[in-house]
């Protein structure tokens, strides 16, 4: 299959670098790690408004932008190699896909423009305290009460779930997995923030006993519309991935080039050479795993096509990240373990992205059982 990329897919990869150089410089993201909201609404309101970034796949009818997974795969690479504190993911991925792929239209009409204008904040609360990532693991329980619902059950791992707008949760409404919206206000609903190893996202805890819920999903059981979402969602992850590996290889390989040691440049050294050499063929080979599954995303592939590319991309790309973070941390010597460096927050990005929506080994697992292993 070609991936190649057109001129157009490298003048918004430009425009989004330029944007992001200027807008989520390490002094910016250090800035807004430490803040509990997570991310500046000056800098979120100006992506929508400047870059349109937050529409890029709601379609037009909804007020967005109308592109499709490759285009949204170039934006989180760019993120991703930016390190950007701003809840993207959650989202103008997550909650889009989910919208998307499980939604009422009424759900979409309501929903999907202010994400697309910048002006809500969304979120979809997947896994349950004790669970997996599947869908299959759901346990949030939906109760109709006469004409409402109400949700009683844990989610953990809920992306910028303290802040969102739109809060969706996937809870079983009798033997069917439902997406219901719950208010940021509502009665016996409570959100707290996580402490975590990666303070440039923000994850949270969300509590519901007997909380009022709107069903907002097509109807019958959405487990694989959800599925499908979450498959989607992993793809641009993987690409994130990428962007943060592509940029530790070229710090390393920079500060090498530069760095003297017994008058030489460390990079002329054997040993150093071998590490930058072991990194760019891993950041090589994470770009075509993550490219790949992004265009066979664009393609429409069958769901279990779909799964198979978004497990190959999530696995590899996540121990890809990994290990070119820690070798940025060897190459950088005693100066890449200090706090000054930037080289830990991409390492610590590296390691809470590994385990979200599924560790490499998990994904692997899934892979092995689709090539029938």
């Amino acid at each position: 299959m070609d991936f190649a990329f057109t001129a157009e897919h490298e003048e918004l990869r430009q425009t989004v670098r330029r944007f992001l150089e200027d807008k989520s410089d390490e002094q910016a993201v250090r800035a807004t790690m430490v803040t509990e909201r997570g991310y500046s609404e000056d800098v979120w309101k100006q992506m929508a408004e400047q870059m349109a970034l937050q529409s890029m796949i709601v379609p037009e009818k909804h007020g967005g932008a109308g592109f499709g997974p490759v285009e949204l795969s170039i934006v989180l690479e760019e993120m991703g190699r930016a390190l950007v504190c701003a809840p993207y993911l959650s989202t103008a991925v997550l909650a889009v896909n989910a919208l998307l792929e499980a939604g009422s239209p009424a759900a979409q009409k309501a929903i999907l423009p202010a994400i697309a204008s910048g002006q809500a904040v969304a979120t979809v609360a997947l896994v349950d305290a004790g669970c997996g990532w599947s869908i299959d693991d759901v346990e949030t329980r939906a109760e109709e009460d006469g004409k409402a619902w109400r949700l009683t059950g844990t989610k953990v791992h809920v992306l910028d779930g303290h802040v969102a707008d739109v809060l969706l949760v996937a809870a079983l409404a009798g033997d069917e997995v439902a997406l219901f919206r719950v208010e940021p206000g509502a009665d016996n609903l409570e959100r707290t923030l996580t402490p975590t190893l990666d303070i440039t996202r923000k994850l949270a805890v969300v509590k519901m006993s007997g909380t009022q819920a709107t069903r907002v999903d097509r109807g019958g059981d959405q487990t694989a519309a959800l599925r499908k979402a979450v498959a989607l969602t992993t793809i641009a992850l993987a690409a994130e991935q990428v962007g943060g590996a592509q940029k530790c290889l070229e710090m390393s390989t920079d500060y090498a080039k530069t760095r003297l040691q017994f008058g030489r440049p460390i990079g002329s050294f054997q040993a150093i050479k071998h590490r930058c050499a072991d990194m760019l063929v891993e950041v090589e080979f994470a770009k075509s795993a993550a490219y790949h599954a992004a265009f066979r995303a664009a393609e429409k592939a069958d769901e279990e096509e779909l799964q198979a590319a978004a497990s190959m991309a999530k696995s590899y790309c996540s121990e890809a990240y990994f290990d070119v973070t820690a070798e940025t941390i060897q190459v950088h010597g005693g100066m890449g373990f200090t706090w000054e460096h930037p080289a830990h927050l991409y390492f610590k990005r590296a390691r809470s992205t590994s385990t979200l929506f599924g560790s490499p080994v998990e994904h692997r697992e899934k892979l092995a059982d689709h090539l029938g292993l």
